[in-house]
């Protein structure tokens, strides 16, 4: 049966204990037909096969879709190997790369734009895509990456960019700098407080539209728009994001407790912060628990990481904030990087001269060297790993 069972995967961990999230045959088959609506496959499409088939994204993308809808794949088990994967896409004619941001650090490095010059689509989910290595991907293979989102939970994509659609006097755009992209076809999405599940009021704003396709999205009078628990914010408004959809888990393995937080009223709570923008653009602002409370202030982590690489003119990860226990502020932040003493003294100069607010800068004495930061398996980082050795590191200055 379509609701039967199909597979338990666990989430990677990389911010609190893993859970074993189940997922349907109608959720995962439902995943790839969305998929199969944005990209239109064809006969000609391969699919390169580099994702661990332990992470929803490897699974789906990698291993049921090209199974389910007939087209080609080659695989390579090691996605850390570009030395191999270049030539594998080169030898095959392959036309689909999907990897995380990390994975395309290493690609940049170990391949070469013929090797890659079959493709007509990288996509990139797991991890935000940052606009420098975006930009420096394109500059390298003529191919800008496409970002996606997704969450295990989600089996796993929620949205994703694609090309632009052109024809005579028509063009839509299919892609944002920035932004993860349109929900997929049959997906609801709204964007709500964090605290209160509700939109603020504010005089005079109406509230936005969720970013539906056109095809499912309910009607002002439906008896579904009448219950919804959850009216979305207004436009361009960042809060907590919903999903609502067919490809939603059934629940977490032996957890209903963990079940029932994250699963109200048909509605998915991703845990991520996001906002909508006027033509149904999706972008992913920050994450909950990426957040430190300083002074009674909520202070983001990748906002400050955005400014250091951009202060740094580094296109690879280089920098990663964490929070640790501070007796006087409740938190101070904690910062882990990869740059030499004499690289790393003008990058702190002109944080002290940065539009950052001074709550968000974190201190110098704070900035801690590391040789390698820590990942996991599936390319995203580590991040308990990370606040364990800013702690540690912290405590011994």
């Amino acid at each position: 049966m379509l609701d039967d069972l199909a597979t338990v995967i666990f989430s990677s961990g990389s911010t609190g204990e893993p859970k074993g999230v189940m997922l349907s045959h109608y959720n995962i088959g439902s995943n790839i037909e969305q998929l199969e609506q944005i990209f239109g496959l064809n006969r000609t499409d391969g699919f390169v096969g580099v994702l661990p088939f332990f992470h929803s994204f490897g699974f789906t993308g990698t291993l049921c879709l090209p199974a389910m809808l007939g087209v080609r794949v080659a695989y390579h088990p090691n996605p850390l190997d570009a030395k191999a994967i270049g030539p594998l896409v080169s030898q095959h004619a392959l036309t689909f790369l999907l990897a995380t941001p990390t994975f395309l650090q290493l690609y940049m490095r170990g391949c070469t734009p013929e090797e890659f010059g079959s493709l007509r689509v990288v996509a990139t989910a797991a991890e935000k895509l940052p606009e420098r290595l975006a930009n420096a991907f394109e500059e390298k293979f003529g191919l800008r990456p496409l970002e996606g989102y997704g969450c295990t939970e989600c089996s796993p994509t929620v949205s994703v960019n694609t090309h632009d659609f052109r024809s005579v006097g028509f063009r839509q755009i299919g892609a944002k700098r920035g932004k993860i992209g349109h929900p997929l076809p049959g997906i609801s999405v709204r964007i709500v407080d964090p605290q209160t599940f509700a939109p603020e009021s504010r005089a005079g704003v109406p509230p936005a539209r969720a970013g539906v396709s056109p095809a499912v999205m309910p009607s002002e009078s439906s008896p579904e728009r009448t219950r919804d628990a959850f009216p979305t914010l207004p436009v361009g408004q960042p809060g907590l994001l919903l999903v609502r959809g067919p490809n939603i888990m059934q629940g977490y393995l032996g957890r209903p407790d963990k079940t029932a937080e994250v699963l109200r009223d048909g509605w998915y709570v991703t845990g991520d912060i996001a906002a909508i923008d006027e033509d149904g653009f999706l972008q992913i602002t920050d994450r909950l628990s990426r957040f430190s409370k300083i002074g009674g202030e909520m202070v983001p982590h990748i906002k400050i990481e955005e400014k250091l690489h951009e202060l740094a003119g580094a296109s690879e990860q280089t920098f990663v904030v964490a929070g640790v226990p501070d007796e006087k502020k409740g938190e101070r932040l904690v910062v882990l990087h990869k740059l030499s003493p004499e690289q790393l003294q003008p990058c702190l100069e002109k944080l002290a001269q940065c539009d950052l607010p001074n709550l968000w800068k974190p201190r110098p004495d704070q900035f801690f060297h590391i040789d390698a930061l820590p990942y996991l398996g599936t390319g995203k980082l580590d991040l308990r790993k990370v606040r364990e050795i800013a702690a540690a590191r912290s405590a011994e200055h």
